[in-house]
């Protein structure tokens, strides 16, 4: 019987295309030194790529390592739980609760405008003082090895939305930090609050920032925003937030399905 490995090597480069990223590494790679050497082609992995969605067949941009893009692209999603308000303050750690506490509420809401995104039908609101809530991402329970933070170091990319009643002034604020596995801060993000002025516009506005070329030891990611009204107002008419998201690695063309598109509000 003809073995395996007499078959010519572009079909088996695209049966091992077929297999499971981590199947590949863990149970064929070690079979045989030709396998090895295939599943170590670089067009391999830029064939896997293409395979999941992850780039256009005319995708022209340099890659420096495919496996690494690859798995990258594989692990990419937003790493914020419940980052529309979907399930209430559900994942969040509530830091400050001021005044009348944090509440949840339909878009638009009260002098409010819709979102940009249809999709996004609820916002968090502040209080007349300070209310801040924040979420600690655990790199390695979400499947980011030592190895990649370390050396390859990808982008992570924070992003929030935040709005203000027309009504009512608000201050809005936000805080990223990359911390090390004993929560020593390696790296932040903390831009100066934004006050918005009573009678200005309600529009969202988006505050985004991309962390690279960071030091190596990143483990956890604490991501924590709030504000609150600027006319001590009793009631909910301070900054509201919606839509937060901690992503990493580099931008895919990959479409979300229905089930994905639904769960980036309501994971």
């Amino acid at each position: 019987m003809a073995s395996i490995n007499e078959m010519p090597e572009n079909v088996l480069l695209e049966l091992f295309s077929l297999v499971p990223a981590r199947e590949l590494l863990r149970h064929c790679r070690p079979v045989c030194s030709l396998w090895r050497d295939l599943i170590d082609l670089v067009s391999l992995w830029k064939r896997k790529c293409q395979r999941e969605g992850f780039i256009s067949q005319d995708w022209d941009q340099p890659v420096t390592d495919w496996k690494v893009f690859y798995f990258l692209c594989s692990l990419q999603r937003n790493l914020i739980r419940n980052p529309c308000a979907q399930e209430g303050l559900e994942f969040w750690t509530i830091d400050q609760n001021g005044g009348d506490n944090w509440k949840v509420e339909d878009t638009p809401g009260a002098h409010g405008k819709e979102f940009p995104d249809p999709k996004v039908k609820k916002y968090f609101v502040t209080s007349y003082y300070t209310c801040l809530k924040s979420q600690m991402v655990d790199l390695k329970a979400a499947g980011y090895w030592k190895e990649l933070m370390d050396t390859v170091r990808p982008d992570i990319v924070i992003k929030d939305w935040f709005a203000a009643r027309y009504d009512c002034g608000c201050r809005y604020q936000i805080c990223v930090q990359l911390l090390s596995a004993d929560y020593l801060v390696l790296d932040s993000f903390e831009p100066p609050p934004v006050e918005i002025k009573q009678w200005s516009d309600c529009e969202w506005r988006e505050v985004s920032h991309t962390f690279s070329n960071y030091p190596p030891g990143v483990r956890h990611i604490r991501f924590q925003h709030g504000g609150n009204d600027t006319q001590f107002w009793a009631g909910w008419y301070g900054s509201r937030v919606t839509n937060s998201s901690i992503t990493i690695g580099p931008e895919v063309t990959k479409k979300p399905s229905p089930t994905e598109d639904t769960a980036r509000c309501g994971n």
